[in-house]
């Protein structure tokens, strides 16, 4: 049958479908003859007979579509697909099918349509692949094909976000009765749109995002459709990470700095390359991105855009890509690969950086007009961030000498100019301006400085940061408006970025800087600042804290190793550091910086008083010791190293140990205590095997933690093995050279158990030398070397004369847990005499009441206590001759003697004697009396 026949016969199960068949059964026919119409018109495009119709292609394909003017059906994407395929390859030879392919993608900006929930998952593979072949339309020459492909590729976003769709409003608006038959067949089967983001999803996974940019070199001789292509690039990088790793994976990122410099007469060719750049390195591999725009030909796009843009800009947008345009140079510094040198970009821009406050006879500065704005303004912090990121390349570094970069950074710094001149200079930044530009050009030189100090020196650093720092501690309404300042007038975050230079300055240990700053009187203005400061308590912040501690770590490294510079320091620093110890460590933890300033304060006191036997009598009488043993003991594990390295060094000084001995805190525990306490502390943490009784349990190991058991490595000769490492690392060398100088004998105010202790830190050495040996023969065995016979039996002796050390010390800790055993032997003998005295003592008192009880309630008690008396009164009298003995009984204990003997038997107790005679005498009396 011909084909053509087919094609020109009218089907009426089209379009009868629709009214008379609701049922389920006569629907399935209906759809299978719409997707033959499909195959058929692909059979008619590659039969070889009806190859060659055109106009019979023409006409199926208009009838095709007009078919479809609401959407494609997913399981037919495959074959409109090869048909679109089809159209494409005809297209050059035949121009009459380019309408046929703009309305074939005219109608892909309408969602596609599913027959059942499931299609989006099961056609999902068909649909990658139809999106993937829309992006190789991009090789049809003609414009109108390539603009329509474009702007239906942006529709897909445009349907997500809400916007209306043109073609599903048009389908809508058409009233039913309008519609042709097939059209209402369609709508009766219950097709439904796939959901907004069904396509971007597929799309990611498409290599439509690879097409469309590798179409960018095929469009030179169209700017239009290079500019629509270039929006919709910028579409699909802003949308999708994925679709960003697409691009990078082809160089995209390379391939659209080449030409963003292109000929384009609206501008739009550098602007949507600048924002896919900035999408791809939001949203992308940013190393991806710096490495691909680090290449010499991407480097010299970048700088002729730029300049181009900075001579030749007025308009606040494109004031703003020129700044985007900086921003993206900043971010290809950071690469350490990256040929800013080499390409001269970096040497052009070094005029501009320093302009103007360098004045320059170069004619691009002469054609230069700045506006002073906004936007200027963050073109001049970005050029000041660029040097930061080239500081790293010494090729930079000289090229900052040459070009007096240390020179235009201090112009900034200075203190802002009165306002009366301000009024006579000439149009330059505004107050507010110039206060941000002089907090970033002390940022700059805080980085800067250290690294071309050569310059810093020639160009008076130090005197520029003195005279800032004067003026900050000077009140000015008119400067200090922002960037944390709190009010008017406030000028802390100039004073925390020049303390911050100082600092960077001085701890890079150039003796000649150094002395340059104590020479103009340093180290009291930076006293005087801290205690102006300190005058003021409510202002306890962050940036507070840290200007507190960096002036602290900067007197530290002035004063560290220069005894002169430590009696500058003088009382008044001592009194500043006893100032910060007496605030202790509550406020360790809360995060503003309480930390660092505690350990600021403990390094001030080991730089600038340890050392100089002023500051140490005056830090002594002051009772700085007592703080710093109160400090040890409120402060965390973490503090305990250096405040103990200071009690050391303090040491030195023969008034110290008094001061140490003497102590004592809130409860009564002495210092020696203290310390053996943080001993035994700093064995449980590492693990070293102790008794019950706090003794050696294992001798061959006295002081031997389980991690140094556990290691069995043998260390190159060049490298500290882990017995040496272990002495920097814990406290235990620390506390034992301090009780070497307060000595081991008349410690007040420890017990049994830190006596034993004690027998152990006074044998710490020899048990670390012991332990050192034992590692040296540890790591011949390990290496399999075996050392000449008079070297191996030194070794041996070594090791037994280590263990005997260790059993005598296990001995004298037996023999103190002995002795303590005897004195609570003792004191429980004596405890349970006390107790017996007491009880006999209640006896007799009870005894003596029921007497006096009985002699008041019955007559014939009180007639035989009257005969008592009688009798009692003629024995008192013979008593006074002499001839009747008195009669005692026991009272209570007043002195206790131990003697030689075990248990009760060696101890002697003296008792009070009372006569009972007399006692009942005195008793009578008192009942007579009453």
């Amino acid at each position: 049958m011909d084909s053509a026949a087919v094609l020109q016969r009218k089907k009426p199960d089209f379009y009868v479908v629709g009214p008379r068949a609701p049922g389920k059964n006569q629907h399935a026919p209906q759809v299978q003859s719409k997707s033959l119409d499909v195959t058929k018109v692909l059979h008619l495009l590659e039969d070889p007979l009806t190859a060659n119709l055109k106009e019979r292609h023409i006409f199926v394909l208009k009838k095709l579509l007009k078919r479809n003017q609401i959407g494609f059906l997913l399981r037919e994407l495959t074959g409109l697909a090869r048909i679109l395929d089809i159209c494409a390859e005809k297209v050059t030879d035949h121009p009459e099918y380019v309408p046929i392919v703009c309305e074939a993608l005219r109608i892909c900006r309408l969602p596609f349509l599913k027959e059942r929930a499931s299609d989006e998952l099961n056609y999902a593979q068909d649909v990658i692949a139809f999106i993937s072949h829309l992006g190789c339309l991009m090789r049809v020459s003609e414009a109108d094909v390539r603009l329509q492909l474009l702007e239906t590729v942006r529709s897909f976003f445009s349907n997500v976000a809400g916007q209306p769709r043109d073609g599903m409003d048009r389908a809508t608006k058409l009233k039913p009765r309008t519609l042709p038959p097939y059209r209402f067949s369609i709508l009766s089967l219950s097709l439904q749109p796939t959901s907004p983001g069904y396509r971007l999803q597929l799309l990611e996974h498409s290599d439509l995002t690879r097409s469309l940019l590798l179409s960018i070199t095929l469009l030179e001789d169209q700017p239009a459709v290079n500019v629509q292509l270039l929006k919709t690039l910028q579409l699909l990088s802003g949308s999708s990470d994925l679709n960003c790793a697409l691009i990078l994976n082809v160089r995209g990122a390379e391939a659209i700095c080449l030409r963003m410099n292109q000929p384009d007469l609206s501008g739009q060719v550098l602007f949507h390359s600048s924002e896919i750049l900035w999408n791809l390195l939001e949203s992308g591999s940013k190393a991806e991105v710096t490495a691909q725009l680090s290449r010499m030909e991407c480097v010299i796009s970048l700088k002729d855009a730029f300049f181009h843009k900075l001579m030749n800009s007025s308009l606040p947008p494109d004031l703003q890509l020129r700044n985007d345009l900086l921003v993206i140079t900043t971010l290809i510094a950071e690469n350490p690969n990256s040929q800013l040198l080499e390409s001269l970009f970096l040497i052009e821009l070094m005029v501009f950086i320093t302009y103007p406050e360098l004045k320059s006879h170069n004619p691009l500065v002469r054609n230069l007009k700045l506006s002073y704005n906004n936007e200027d303004l963050k073109m001049k912090k970005l050029m000041l961030n660029l040097l930061v990121l080239m500081s790293r390349d010494f090729a930079a570094l000289q090229l900052y000498r040459e070009a007096q970069v240390m020179r235009a950074l201090l112009v900034l710094v200075k203190p802002p100019a009165t306002r009366r001149e301000r009024r006579s200079a000439s149009r330059h930044w505004s107050p507010v301006q110039q206060e941000e530009l002089q907090l970033q050009a002390l940022a700059t030189l805080s980085t800067i400085a250290p690294l071309i100090l050569d310059d810093y020196m020639v160009c008076q650093g130090n005197t520029h940061l003195l005279l800032l720092l004067d003026w900050c501690v000077k009140q000015d309404p008119l400067f200090g408006q922002g960037h944390d300042s709190g009010r008017r007038g406030n000028k802390k975050p100039q004073m925390r970025h020049c303390i911050r230079l100082l600092r960077s300055v001085t701890f890079t240990g150039e003796e000649s800087v150094n002395q340059d700053l104590c020479d103009q009187g340093t180290i009291s203005q930076l006293l005087g600042i801290l205690m102006q400061m300190e005058a003021c308590p409510d202002e306890e912040d962050v940036v507070t804290l840290e200007i507190k501690s960096d002036i602290q770590l900067i007197l530290s490294v002035l004063c560290e190793n220069d005894m002169h510079r430590k009696e500058l320091f003088g009382s008044d620093g001592v009194e500043m550091t006893l100032h910060f110890l007496r605030k202790g460590c509550s406020k360790f933890y809360s995060g503003l910086g309480h930390n660092k300033l505690i350990l600021s304060t403990v390094d001030c006191v080991w730089s600038c008083v340890v050392g100089c036997y002023t500051t140490e009598d005056f830090f002594l009488a002051k009772d700085g010791v007592a703080l710093l043993l109160h400090l040890l003991i409120s402060c965390p594990r973490c503090v305990h190293g250096i405040i103990l390295a200071t009690l050391l060094e303090l040491c030195d000084n023969p008034n110290t140990a008094p001061h140490i001995r003497s102590w004592r805190d809130g409860v009564g525990h002495t210092a020696p205590r203290l310390l053996l306490h943080l001993w035994k502390q700093e064995e449980q943490e590492l693990g070293v095997t102790r008794n019950n009784g706090g003794g050696i349990e294992d001798p061959q190991n006295p002081i031997l933690g389980q991690y140094q058991q556990d290691l069995q490595l043998s260390f190159p000769a060049d490298a500290p093995s882990a017995a040496v490492m272990e002495i920097s690392e814990n406290l235990r060398a620390k506390i034992y050279s301090i009780f070497c100088k307060i000595g081991f004998q008349d410690l007040p105010g420890l017990s049994t158990k830190d006596y034993v202790i004690l027998s152990i830190v006074r044998r710490y050495l020899d048990f670390k030398v012991s332990e050192v040996w034992e590692e040296i023969s540890r790591e011949l065995v390990l290496d399999d070397v075996r050392p000449v016979s008079p070297d191996l039996e030194s070794l041996g002796d070594i090791c037994v004369t280590a263990e005997d050390t260790a059993r005598k010390a296990m001995a004298e800790q037996e023999s103190i847990l002995e002795q303590h055993e005897k004195e609570n032997i003792s004191e429980e003998a004596l405890m349970y005499t006390e107790i017996k005295s007491h009880c006999k003592h209640r006896e007799l008192k009870a005894k003596s009441w029921d007497n006096y009880v009985s002699k008041t309630s019955n007559y014939e008690v009180l007639k035989e206590i009257k005969a008592q008396r009688k009798k009692s009164m003629e024995s008192s009298k013979l008593e006074d001759e002499g001839l009747i003995p008195e009669e005692n009984f026991v009272g209570r204990v007043i002195a206790v003697e131990r003697t030689e003997g075990h248990g009760p038997e060696g101890v002697n107790v003296t008792v009070a004697r009372t006569s009972m005679k007399g006692a009942d005498i005195k008793l009578k009396r008192q009942q007579m009396s009453t």
